[in-house]
């Protein structure tokens, strides 16, 4: 009888192993595809932005410290690596994009143009996607790090060595608006 118990308690703490396995796995698995999402967005943004640089600059040869910043910013997010970084690259490069957007604001040849004013909708329709996809990245970190954190699946993900994963945060600069000066 004492065997029959100790073998029902061991398949019970098997079923439970596998069963938080599986959700860890489950949910490393959404926040991936989470991380996926914002690449693709993230692609897309910096597949725009050489078109809107090239537009602006036939139009204000001029600016050219204003697209040497984009174009860094451009290339450090593209170079980024850990969430962390690429969210610290990303705010960077929107708040040089809205230099760019400022910029344009002093030429009205260049605000009528109809490839800038498409570039712009392209742009700002990603933007708005890059938002969704950050939420959905962010609530499929947050699920997964409660997971990992909780008695007791803690104890089975660290010896499995899940760890938290970093949320995709916009900078608190992101909120204030854009200085610019001619």
């Amino acid at each position: 009888m004492i065997m029959w118990v100790f073998l029902g308690i061991i398949a019970v703490l098997v079923i439970w192993a596998i069963a938080v396995y599986n959700g860890l796995i489950r949910l490393k698995n959404r926040v991936d595809e989470a991380w996926s999402d914002i690449d693709v967005q993230l692609k897309r943004r910096y597949d725009l932005i050489p078109n809107l640089v090239s537009t602006v600059k036939g139009y204000a040869a001029h600016e050219k410290e204003v697209f040497e910043k984009v174009t860094e910013a451009r290339t450090r997010a593209m170079g980024a690596q850990s969430a962390g970084d690429k969210a610290q690259a990303e705010n960077m490069l929107s708040q040089t994009l809205k230099s760019l957007f400022a910029v344009a604001e002093a030429y009205p040849d260049l605000k009528a143009n109809q490839n800038f004013l498409e570039l712009q909708r392209e742009l700002t329709d990603t933007e708005d996607k890059i938002q969704a996809s950050r939420r959905f990245y962010n609530g499929n970190v947050r699920d997964f790090n409660t997971k990992i954190q909780v008695f007791p699946n803690n104890v089975f993900a660290g010896m499995l060595g899940f760890s938290p994963r970093e949320f995709f945060e916009a900078a608190g600069g992101e909120k204030e608006p854009v200085k610019v000066e001619f």
